[in-house]
């Protein structure tokens, strides 16, 4: 098994799991990441991406690669499986420790949210043996990092340290190893605490393009105004202020 899986009612959290091949991601890892979509598109959670053995994932399968044809790159093996993530209903987290480098950094990037450890080292090889970062890299990294960045990374092959990732705008935020797993976990506990259909909704809208707004944002919303949930979150939220108004003025009065 190279995909460890723990379910949970309201998040997924898997685990690349080769530690021998430190997370290298092969097509037994491609197959079980399509399992795991399945899955979270029948039962939309958010989903926690994370590696063994203080590494995420040190690339592809090299040893596989070598052996693929022209036929077999334009099936996209790894890129559909990185799309298929990244058009997942729900928020993406990779909590990403040590290496993520060639496609590791491609699934790192297919994430809504990235965190790391300082020991993180990120970036794409791929040119230096004799191919190109194809599963996403090339038009994904850009609308991270801006088309400037991403062409100093990807033409140059080196990695960034967990310092510049995060100066880039690549993560979001750096914890020590111990606290990594927590703090994807506190991710997912704010993201779970929101109303599930609005936060998929603004998934969608950050996920279309510029040319489709506002006009997506305003037909999300409007299904959002006449959902229960709506009207029952914001009359809590009236409710809980009038509570606190009366308890403001009552101890003016003491």
């Amino acid at each position: 098994m190279t995909l460890r899986i723990e379910e949970r009612a309201d998040r997924v959290i898997a685990t690349l799991d080769r530690p021998e091949k430190r997370n290298a991601i092969d097509q037994e890892t491609i197959d079980a990441l399509h399992e795991l979509c399945a899955g979270l598109e029948a039962a939309p959670r958010t989903l926690i991406l994370t590696g063994s053995g203080g590494t995420f994932a040190a690339g592809a399968d090299i040893a596989q690669l070598r052996e693929r044809t022209a036929e077999d790159a334009r099936k996209g093996i790894n890129a559909t499986a990185f799309i298929r993530i990244r058009e997942l209903p729900m928020p993406v987290i990779a909590a990403i420790d040590g290496y993520a480098l060639g496609g590791g950094a491609e699934l790192a990037y297919a994430a809504d949210i990235r965190i790391a450890t300082p020991a993180l080292k990120i970036g794409n090889p791929e040119t230096g043996l004799g191919i190109i970062a194809a599963a996403g890299a090339t038009w994904r990294l850009p609308e991270i990092v801006g088309e400037a960045r991403a062409s100093d990374l990807l033409l140059t092959g080196r990695a960034l340290d967990a310092e510049e990732a995060l100066a880039w705008g690549l993560i979001s935020a750096v914890h020590a190893a111990d606290d990594l797993l927590p703090a994807a976990h506190a991710i997912a506990d704010r993201i779970a605490a929101n109303d599930p259909l609005a936060t998929r909704h603004t998934k969608r809208a950050l996920r279309t393009p510029r040319a489709q707004h506002p006009a997506i944002e305003l037909e999300l919303q409007a299904e959002l105004f006449e959902s229960p949930e709506k009207h029952r979150r914001m009359t809590a939220f009236l409710e809980r202020r009038t509570e606190r108004a009366q308890r403001d003025e009552a101890r003016k009065k003491r």
